[in-house]
């Protein structure tokens, strides 16, 4: 077994030596008083199950949990292992952000949605993009016919982005953008914004997702082999360490693998795994673990089994916590919080009785809540119909205004903290998790897990094994395969013009024609070079060619030439 194996191992022993050898109490009821009245009443028991294959009991008690849980395992807020919080006083001292995802249409579309959410007070920016802008081709691409605008906003150019943030101080609000292959370009323009506004780099807050790793296992949108992502990745950590201090430059995101099939626990186990990943990446640059680690940012689903949400999210912090002090010597407290935006559930969603979306979202949105998350995403209740129409995200962001101004839910941090049941869930969740960290190290970790199509397999298998739940009738969806109703089209939803991609390519067009071709050429070649030297950072390169205009599939079309492609290994 190697070094990072046995790391694994011994957390795993360590929780389970720590478990209550028997649990007298539950066999003495279960055994007496729930056997009785099973009898009386001639229920007979079923074995149930979460979404993560845990069996769970009728009810838990103290002896369910581990000896000495609190003080080591539990803590208190902004203390570590922050299992209760990552801040002292949570939601009473400042709510959750609330970003709503946005985006779609043309620049223009976008920008009067961004400033819509911001007067029905959004307090964060969340941008989505189109399919040809996240696989970096341009909007008169071929390939883009049909799609421009459609699954979000479209981005050709820095001009694109100047019209979507126009009216917008960046300097006043946090923008977090969904891009993952050509994430150093859109960051790069995002940079250029900001100097045409005046504003500088150490003072513009947000995100931009980049986490390349996620998109091999699970949303499958990457342009390169690995290492070639990887390498963006590395510089623009580096740059953004040293430059824009207040930019996460990395979403480390479960929300894809969730959406793709995973399990709770196989969510938060290949997530982590990928943030480690990363934590590696940087210290192998060069750069001290608590100079950039505390700008790792995590994303993560809120599903439906509320409880399972809840223990996922705590089980979390407590997991990043300890393994950044113990494997990884971090010092500073931010290099060990575990800060996250979290996103209600959309493989939840349903088409059929489309209003019942609201009831999901709403419990998906209290899990995330009381999981402490720091930023949240409500799903609108017609996004399983197509992007979400005005009103309908309008009830998404007055779901969250609810929560935290009616429920009385942020008036207690961990309210759920010390129940028999939350403790041993967050207690069980940790320990798979580890378990499967232990696999994923005798592989030789998550790249070559990921490149052999393992954590693939893992998701698909789960997957199937739901669906064949779901046709049996062994698991219910309302409205799906159980209460289920004729219905024609339920909810009017929203369309999006082909003008939008009218509008695009005559804008490209324009651009095109206007800008210095010369200057243009000459900094798409000085990123070539850049790219064919492994040492040099390209963040440089790619700010200055999005100043003179090069397209977007003019900068991934370098990449191509210079890394290739890549096509991942059939799943079995």
């Amino acid at each position: 077994m190697s070094d990072g194996a046995a790391y694994w191992s011994d957390k795993i022993k360590e929780i389970e030596e720590r478990r209550s050898v028997a649990n007298e109490r539950y066999r003495r009821w279960s055994s007496t008083t729930l056997a009785r009245w099973n009898k009386k009443t001639n229920y007979k028991e079923v074995p149930r199950y979460n979404s993560s294959g845990i069996k769970l009991k009728e009810i838990y008690t103290s002896e369910d949990l581990m000896q000495a849980h609190e003080d080591k395992n539990l803590g208190m807020p902004g203390e570590f292992p922050f299992t209760r919080g990552i801040y002292p006083n949570m939601y009473r001292g400042r709510l959750w952000t609330m970003r709503m995802f946005s985006g779609f249409g043309s620049p223009e579309d976008t920008n009067k949605r961004l400033k819509y959410l911001i007067k029905h007070g959004e307090t964060g920016l969340s941008i989505a993009f189109d399919m040809p802008t996240l696989y970096g081709f341009d909007c008169d691409n071929p390939r883009a016919d049909g799609e421009v605008g459609k699954c979000g906003v479209n981005v050709s150019t820095l001009k694109d982005m100047e019209i979507m943030f126009d009216g917008i101080d960046l300097s006043k609000i946090s923008t977090s953008m969904t891009i993952n292959a050509p994430a150093i370009v859109l960051t790069a323009m995002y940079f250029a914004i900001a100097k045409k506004q005046g504003v500088p780099l150490d003072r513009i807050a947000g995100t931009v997702q980049a986490d390349i790793l996620k998109e091999y296992i699970a949303q499958k949108e990457w342009v390169y082999p690995p290492e070639a992502h990887i390498r963006l990745i590395r510089d623009m950590m580096v740059y953004c360490t040293h430059n824009a201090p207040k930019w996460n430059y990395i979403s480390i995101s479960g929300y894809h693998i969730r959406e793709a099939g995973a399990s709770a626990v196989q969510e938060l186990a290949f997530t982590l795994a990928d943030g480690f990943y990363y934590v590696d990446m940087g210290i192998k640059a060069g750069l001290s673990v608590d100079d950039f680690s505390p700008r790792l940012s995590f994303f993560f689903n809120s599903s439906i089994n509320f409880f399972e949400e809840i223990a996922k999210l705590r089980a979390a912090r407590r997991i990043w916590a300890k393994v950044m002090r113990e494997k990884y010597g971090a010092r500073k407290e931010r290099s060990l919080l575990l800060r996250f935006h979290t996103q209600t559930s959309g493989y939840t969603l349903t088409w059929q009785q489309p209003l019942n979306n609201i009831i999901r979202t709403t419990i998906e949105a209290m899990a995330a809540v009381i999981g402490g998350t720091q930023s949240l995403h409500t799903n609108s209740y017609d996004e399983a119909w197509a992007l979400p129409s005005e009103q309908a995200v309008k009830v998404a962001l007055r779901t969250q205004q609810i929560i935290a101004e009616e429920s009385g839910i942020p008036d207690v941090i961990d309210p759920l903290g010390g129940s028999y049941y939350i403790e041993w869930l967050t207690d069980e969740m940790e320990k798979r998790v580890y378990s499967y960290f232990e696999k994923i190290e005798q592989m030789g970790g998550i790249l070559e897990a990921v490149k052999s199509g393992y954590i693939q397999r893992e998701i698909a298998n789960t997957s199937y094994r739901r669906q064949q739940r779901l046709e049996r009738g062994e698991e219910v969806m309302v409205g799906v395969n159980k209460y289920v109703e004729e219905e024609k089209e339920p909810i009017n939803i929203l369309r999006i013009s082909k003008e939008a991609e009218n509008i695009q390519r005559r804008r490209l067009k324009d651009i095109r024609s206007k800008r210095d071709p010369v200057k243009v050429k000459k900094a798409l070649n000085e990123l070539k070079r850049a790219m064919e030297d492994e040492n040099e950072n390209l963040m440089p390169y790619y700010i200055k060619a999005v100043e003179q205009y090069a397209t977007l599939e003019e900068l991934t079309e370098i990449g191509r030439e210079v890394y290739g492609t890549w096509k991942e290994p059939t799943i079995v």
